[in-house]
């Protein structure tokens, strides 16, 4: 094999590749084995036909293609490593010639990983904004906690935003009943949106014993996307009632005496968790300005790959939350060519910082032991919900276990950059990994079970 490799951009280039004949043998030996495989010619076995009857039975043109096509990709990478090309994304291959009997030809244009230069990662300064704890948040987590030992209460008065009210449901079309369209004693908040549309508006005035009408697009069964006539009659109001805000809701909600000492805990927790925030977003500034300084391209063939799996994977998200793509763009009012360019900004930006990171760990030494990888594995086979083997072996046959590796890598040199860059907020106060894990090991109490506040 003879080839030569041109540089197109920083971020691509060109290989002309040329493979005799003879060098073919092998894929095509591999090829009539797996045609004879596959076909069935009476008088012979399958995985026993010799190769002259597959050419005149099959075709020797259907061999040669099998066989180039899996002879491309080796001939590719055997490139590859004689250049010492370092390849990102997926070869294009173009100007494909080839005859039975000749040397195959063609190009195959790559991305590959620029050569960068990093500045000192000591020298790369970053403020964000001091951590500001207002008493109106920790109003807002101990309100929630009221919300969740609030008690209804009976009342003889109409219904209001923020009431509850058993009611019961029938809904008509032209007259007839909808299958499955009657509810009865069903408990709803008001005001909360979560039943009908339309539902909220007509109970708001209503007592007890009254009912009301109203039209409502039903969205599933045999009338979806008709209009109904919906009848619902108000059996119950109640309103919520919250405990008094003292020493005894203290005791009630969590494991403190008082309420001072429960909102000085609640702060202690939004304290670390914007901690957390304030850090994330000095990283983030760092990772920037490391981008910006090392002047970092983007491959254009590996950002297109990203926008791809990117847009797929939030067609899918939507999917399963029962919307489409048309749906959500009518909702954020965009348009699909906006949401390309909004996913093709990040994934270029995404990509840079790969590109930074990776760079980091080649020029830090950076590895992996068999531990730090056997943990991301075990951890992404628990989000998966399966076993941490069946979770592996997939990976291997998706090619992707290399893919992990480089993660885990790139992770290590992030906290590299955390733990070298000047992380500093405007009042002058030094950011690090360090502080927050001392931080960590001091967790106050638990409130219980309970939520409307941060852990």
């Amino acid at each position: 094999m003879k080839s030569t490799v041109e540089t197109l951009s920083p971020t691509r280039v060109r290989l002309a590749i040329e493979v005799p004949f003879a060098e073919l043998e092998p894929s095509l030996k591999k090829a009539y084995r797996e045609i004879a495989a596959q076909v069935n010619i009476p008088g012979f076995r399958k995985g026993k036909i010799p190769a002259q009857v597959i050419d005149a039975r099959v075709g020797r043109g259907a061999v040669l293609q099998e066989a180039i096509e899996e002879a491309i990709p080796q001939q590719i990478f055997a490139a590859v490593r004689e250049h010492e090309v370092k390849l990102l994304g997926r070869p294009a291959v173009d100007n494909l010639e080839f005859s039975d009997g000749q040397p195959l030809k063609f190009t195959a244009e790559v991305d590959v990983r620029p050569e960068l230069t990093m500045p000192e990662l000591s020298a790369i300064k970053v403020e964000v904004e001091p951590l500001a704890i207002a008493d109106a948040e920790i109003d807002e987590q101990v309100d929630g906690l009221r919300q969740r030992f609030a008690t209804l209460k009976t009342v003889e008065r109409a219904a209001a935003t923020g009431d509850y009210v058993q009611l019961d449901l029938i809904a008509t079309v032209d007259g007839a009943e909808v299958e499955g369209g009657t509810a009865n004693n069903i408990s709803h908040e008001v005001g909360s949106g979560q039943l009908l549309k339309g539902l909220d508006e007509a109970v708001v005035g209503l007592s007890a014993g009254e009912e009301a009408t109203f039209t409502s697009q039903l969205v599933g069964g045999e009338f979806a996307g008709r209009d109904a006539d919906v009848k619902v009659t108000v059996r119950t109001v109640k309103e919520k009632e919250l405990p008094e805000l003292d020493d005894d809701f203290a005791g009630l909600a969590s494991e403190f005496d008082t309420l001072e000492e429960l909102r000085g805990d609640l702060r202690e927790r939004i304290t670390r968790v914007k901690k957390v925030e304030q850090l994330y977003a000095a990283r983030d500034k760092a990772l920037s300005e490391l981008v910006k300084q090392a002047n970092v391209p983007a491959p254009e063939g590996v950002v297109s790959d990203e926008v791809e799996q990117r847009k797929a994977a939030m067609v899918e998200q939507l999917e399963r939350m029962g919307a489409s793509l048309e749906e959500y763009l009518a909702a954020e009012e965009k348009t699909e060519e906006q949401i390309d360019t909004e996913l093709a900004e990040a994934a270029a930006e995404g990509v840079k910082i790969q590109l930074v990171l990776d760079t980091i760990a080649e020029a830090e030494n950076v590895e992996v032991s068999d531990d730090e990888y056997g943990h991301e594995i075990v951890h992404r086979a628990q989000r998966a919900g399966v076993a941490p083997q069946v979770y592996y072996d997939r990976l291997v046959q998706q090619g992707a276990a290399a893919a992990v590796y480089g993660d885990v890598r790139r992770g290590k040199a992030l906290a590299l950059v955390m733990e070298r860059v000047v992380m500093t907020d405007t009042d002058g106060e030094v950011l690090s990994l360090d502080s927050l894990r001392e931080d960590n090991g001091h967790e106050g109490h638990d409130h219980g079970d309970h939520e409307g506040h941060n852990h």
